[in-house]
């Protein structure tokens, strides 16, 4: 590809842009084309949530899980014990655990996804570990977590 080959396409590239903007605008469009890299690490700054409180292990959260049924769409809070949190950034997840019915029952959210309305922390549990899965085994009042008062 020539010089000039390249410089039509970044001409024809800053049309698009701009008619897409809706005509000729003050917007600086930038020329050079963004690798693959910075366009995944651009989307991604862009799909991080800002409003989430602090979550550590051991906390009891209410998670809003946005639920469709048909064309209706409704949030169902999902209250437990948060057992471990993984990753970072944009892959950020937490299990929430909870007892239904007499059965433990865990669920993995992504923090940072649609489907998660929203997470409110209830309750901040002191814990010395990263992670509880030793409370799988526990029943009843032993599958209990001291509350912090100092976060």
């Amino acid at each position: 590809m020539t010089a000039e080959e390249t410089a039509a396409d970044v001409s024809s590239e800053e049309t698009a842009v701009a008619d897409a903007k809706g005509g000729t605008s003050a917007a600086k469009v930038s020329t050079r084309k963004l690798s693959a890299d910075e366009l995944i690490r651009s989307f991604e700054e862009a799909q991080i949530k800002s409003d989430l409180p602090e979550i550590y292990v051991g906390d009891t959260v209410r998670v809003g899980v946005r639920i469709r049924e048909g064309n209706k769409e409704r949030v169902q809070p999902y209250e437990g014990v948060v057992i471990a949190k993984r990753h970072g950034g944009m892959h950020e997840t937490i299990t929430v655990r909870r007892i239904f019915q007499g059965i433990g029952v865990e669920r993995v959210f992504l923090v940072h996804s649609p489907q998660v309305a929203s997470i409110k922390v209830e309750r901040r549990g002191k814990v010395r570990r990263a992670k509880l899965f030793y409370l799988r085994e526990r029943m009843g009042k032993a599958t209990r977590v001291k509350q912090r008062f100092d976060r």
